[in-house]
């Protein structure tokens, strides 16, 4: 079960950190579920949790340039929102990416390549870090602004309504962006119009380098729609099961009813903001918290498997092994691909010609002769 605001509701009590990070939902049982479910989803949340790591030792290498901000911490909330996604639905991202783009389907090669700025990564290597694009698996970027993926998102959906379709757009956002004027005009939009949309905000408990409840009014994030009289859910993003089955039910009900929904996923960021960020704003005790093995979604899966027989030491190695060569694989690939041409720079900046588009390489001269 997810605590749940309806949209007339709410009740006005203020949450609290602690009495988030004690909060646990009720996991689905694992004797209901297959062990080959169980199994790939370990695998799918291991194999992000790799990738980052070799991520973050590659950008301190200096083979990825630019912002590199990562999923660690965060794969079971990863795994299990996607989970809940048809093939058809479409998936928009803030810069925290890397691991949404795997798990929709793109390949960790063309993810890889694509950080280190290669023509095989999935954006041409003109878009780095925050910027996966890929209408293939309908992952719709990857935006490095923050916020700026809700009106696009909430557009996308007004499109699949103006269409007749029946896909469902899910929209994952930090929980600093409930504070930005784009929250508020797409959802108070998407609730106008009716639009087949769920908004997941991932709450790690600080934007950037403050506290949510230094920031926002309303600290318990998923009663932040009911000011546009959309429903909203908050699941332990630690727990992969009840992420999936929380987020499945909204996504199905957003397709049914062609409504909006909230959803917060709450889990804990085991570094700092971005690659290069100390993250000094942070206690030790708070730094402790969130490296905790108790608060690791990736050890807490595993130990459920192991004690429910499901996971034994065999296949726990062979994951891991099989992890570590697709990983290492995907490096290769990357170092290995070629550079862009500089020619291409502007290739990709529009979808269709824009009269007047400046297209000035740096030791251009400003005016032509």
């Amino acid at each position: 079960m997810a605590d749940t605001a309806k949209p007339k509701g709410g009740g006005t009590a203020k949450g609290s950190r602690g009495r988030r990070q004690n909060q646990k939902n009720e996991s689905p049982n694992l004797a209901d579920e297959s062990s080959k479910d169980l199994l790939d989803h370990y695998r799918r949340m291991l194999l992000i949790r790799r990738f980052e790591e070799r991520t973050g030792q590659a950008y301190t290498q200096a083979r990825i340039g630019g912002y590199c901000h990562l999923n660690l911490g965060e794969e079971a909330t990863v795994i299990g929102l996607t989970s809940a996604l048809h093939e058809r639905d479409y998936l928009f991202t803030n810069y925290r990416e890397h691991g949404y783009a795997i798990a929709k389907g793109m390949s960790p090669r063309g993810v890889m390549a694509e950080l280190y700025g290669r023509t095989t990564g999935v954006s041409k290597g003109w878009g780095g870090s925050m910027h996966m694009f890929d209408t293939e698996t309908r992952l719709l970027g990857g935006y490095g602004i923050v916020g700026g993926q809700l009106p696009l998102a909430t557009g996308a959906a007004l499109a699949v309504t103006y269409r007749g379709g029946d896909e469902v757009v899910m929209c994952q956002m930090g929980d600093g962006t409930t504070n930005i004027g784009a929250w508020h005009e797409s959802l108070n939009i998407a609730s106008l119009w009716n639009l087949p949309i769920v908004y997941v905000v991932v709450n790690n408990f600080t934007g950037m380098g403050t506290t949510v409840e230094m920031a926002s009014a309303e600290p318990d994030l998923y009663k932040r729609g009911s000011a546009f009289r959309i429903e909203g859910k908050r699941v332990d993003g630690r727990d992969v099961l009840a992420v999936r089955d929380t987020t499945t039910e909204l996504v199905e009900r957003a397709r049914s009813e062609q409504r909006p929904f909230l959803l917060e996923a709450f889990s804990y960021r085991m570094k700092g903001h971005s690659v290069v960020d100390p993250a000094k704003y942070r206690t030790q005790e708070q730094a402790d918290e969130a490296r905790d093995r108790a608060n690791d979604p990736v050890a807490i899966f595993a130990e459920k498997l192991e004690e429910a027989g499901v996971l034994t030491e065999d296949t726990k190695k062979e994951i891991a092994d099989s992890v570590r060569e697709e990983v290492a694989d995907a490096a290769d690939f990357a170092e290995n691909s070629p550079h862009p041409d500089v020619s291409t720079l502007f290739d990709y900046t529009y979808a269709t010609p824009v009269a007047n588009e400046s297209k000035r390489m740096p030791a251009d001269p400003v005016f032509a002769e």
